[in-house]
């Protein structure tokens, strides 16, 4: 009976070992299952440090090409070329005495009568009313002209103030800029700015032929001058009737990137 009691007890101590051993085994191997899953883990997931960086390296990229390609598509043209003078009241310019030619009874430089008439044509197509309000026009007569807004504006009967009562110096002077220049600050000066429209009023023509003659513009070398949205960099409010000879090339590229003259004079080399 002895005996027996030490076999069982022999039995039992074996069956606690191995049950031991199994255990331990069973707990290194779930550990070595968990790191090998980090390990795979952290082994799959992209660098963020890398990724950031090659990320920028490529955006970086793509914008100097961007700069690169809007470069080399700008047109053969240098801000001194005499098609692209820009004349304002941060730029004015004393008397330019153009060579002239009369086109539709206004005078234009002569450099540019062809295609003024061909212009004025292509306008006629779409409203035969189309024709030329005002072409070159000296310093000198721009300044009686600015006058002349002047004393309108102040006494209430010009083109801003129609209210029929006086307003201040300074106030008239705001209206006219608004519409007009200085003398020395016009570019009908260059004789490369021509009025044209269907009525002889600023801003009163058919809204839909307007649109559709300005269309045209750059076929001929043109751009209507002063556009909506524009102001900041002419100086000028809106007007539907007055076009600027730049030259075909660089009209139709004004047009495509919609800028003014004075912004693409600026991306142009000396």
């Amino acid at each position: 009976m002895e005996k027996n009691k030490k076999t069982y007890v022999i039995i039992g101590l074996l069956v606690v070992i191995l049950v031991a051993i199994v255990t331990v085994g069973l707990n290194r191997s779930d550990q070595v299952l968990k790191a090998e899953t980090l390990e795979n883990a952290a082994s799959s997931q992209p660098n963020s440090t890398s990724t950031q960086a090659k990320s920028s390296a490529s955006s970086t990229h793509q914008t100097n090409k961007n700069k690169t390609t809007a470069s080399a598509s700008l047109p053969n043209a240098k801000q001194s070329d005499w098609n692209l003078i820009v004349v304002n009241r941060n730029q004015p310019k004393a008397e330019i005495n153009p060579p002239l030619t009369t086109v539709d009874g206004k005078q234009v430089d002569s450099r540019i009568a062809t295609a003024v008439q061909n212009f004025l044509a292509a306008a006629q197509k779409i409203a035969p009313a189309e024709h030329l309000i005002s072409g070159y026009r000296s310093v000198a007569y721009q300044s009686q002209l600015y006058q002349l807004y002047l004393s309108q504006e102040l006494a209430g009967n010009g083109t801003v103030n129609q209210t029929g009562k006086p307003i201040s110096q300074a106030q008239a002077v705001a209206n006219v800029n608004s519409y007009s220049q200085p003398a020395g600050s016009s570019e009908h000066d260059t004789g490369l700015a021509i009025d044209m429209s269907t009525v002889n009023s600023l801003n009163a023509a058919d809204p839909a032929v307007a649109a559709k003659v300005a269309s045209l513009a750059p076929q001929y070398g043109f751009v209507l001058r002063f556009e909506k949205g524009k102001e900041a960099s002419t100086g000028v409010n809106y007007e539907d009737w007055h076009y600027r000879y730049v030259g075909v090339e660089n009209a139709k590229y004004m047009v495509a990137h919609h800028l003014s003259l004075e912004e693409y004079v600026a991306l142009l080399p000396k």
